[in-house]
């Protein structure tokens, strides 16, 4: 499993999430608190948006340790944004550890990123190819359940702008995921699926903590809102919004002992709202007959 941050609110420097916290990104590579196996040493990736968001996001992907990575480093000292996706990867046995299986990953205005396994996916991964758009399917660079669960989003979500609200978003991604986990019953090998999604435009952006587990409640995942997010003298933690309005953190792990970290229930998305507001609500899957 994997570890990853979204981070929507004023600009802020990708080091904010990265490499200055308690518990950075970067710590969170090879000392996770939240996982039986605590490294994430099979690449990593930055994806953030212009300000305003009106263009692709930029990004950079690599293979190396997150904490070996002196470019990383240098990058998020110098970039600031609205809106960062970051993510650490560990790598599911039997898929590549190369650039194109990191996240997160792009197309048009879309990034998006996984922690999780969609249950047999090397059984269902044919069927899932032959069911997307030529559109979609043409996004596909890589070998990772995850990548194939971006797709599927995009065949969703249509690129209309009725979709680009959070409500629109979490709807198509929703209709992915019920895509996706009837293809697992009907061809996996009833492996269970743990599916913690986070999909963003830049402006709006939906955050998943799912599992078909019975057993388990998922991949953990918090989420902080309501103020403002500021690293100050190695120091990070929220204070009362300005005129510039709060901050939206949610993270695999909390990034410190700052209050106000919630976790986000099992069953249960995030949604993001483009005035920097969020809320929770419960996932209800529509029925998907393949």
């Amino acid at each position: 499993m994997c570890r990853f941050i979204l981070y929507h609110g004023r600009p802020l420097a990708i080091s904010s999430l990265v490499t200055e916290p308690e518990n950075s990104l970067i710590h969170q590579s090879f000392q996770a608190g939240e996982r039986e196996e605590p490294l994430n040493g099979d690449g990593f990736g930055v994806a953030w948006y212009p300000t305003p968001p009106v263009r692709p996001p930029g990004l950079f992907r690599a293979v190396t340790p997150a904490w070996n990575n002196a470019n990383l480093q240098s990058l998020a000292r110098a970039v600031e944004s609205t809106c960062i996706l970051a993510h650490v990867r560990a790598a599911t046995r039997g898929r590549a550890a190369n650039e194109a299986n990191c996240h997160p990953f792009v197309a048009g205005h879309w990034a998006f990123m996984h922690n999780g396994d969609l249950g047999g996916f090397h059984r269902l991964r044919r069927h899932l190819l032959a069911q997307l758009s030529e559109a979609a399917f043409s996004t596909i660079e890589g070998q990772t359940d995850s990548e194939h669960l971006f797709a599927l989003f995009l065949d969703e979500v249509g690129g209309t702008a009725a979709e680009t609200d959070a409500a629109g978003i979490a709807s198509a991604l929703k209709r992915a995921m019920a895509r996706a986990l009837a293809l697992s019953v009907q061809h996996g090998d009833g492996a269970p699926s743990y599916l913690n999604l986070a999909v963003t435009d830049g402006r709006a952006a939906v955050v998943t903590r799912f599992t078909t587990d019975d057993r388990y409640d998922g991949e953990s995942l918090y989420w902080n809102t309501g103020r403002r997010y500021v690293c100050e003298g190695g120091l990070c933690r929220m204070v009362e919004p300005d005129r510039e309005g709060a901050s939206v953190l949610i993270s695999s792990e909390r990034l410190s002992e700052d209050p106000g970290w919630e976790p986000v229930r099992a069953g249960h998305m995030v949604l993001v709202h483009a005035d920097r507001t969020a809320h929770t609500q419960r996932i209800d899957l529509p029925s998907h007959d393949g």
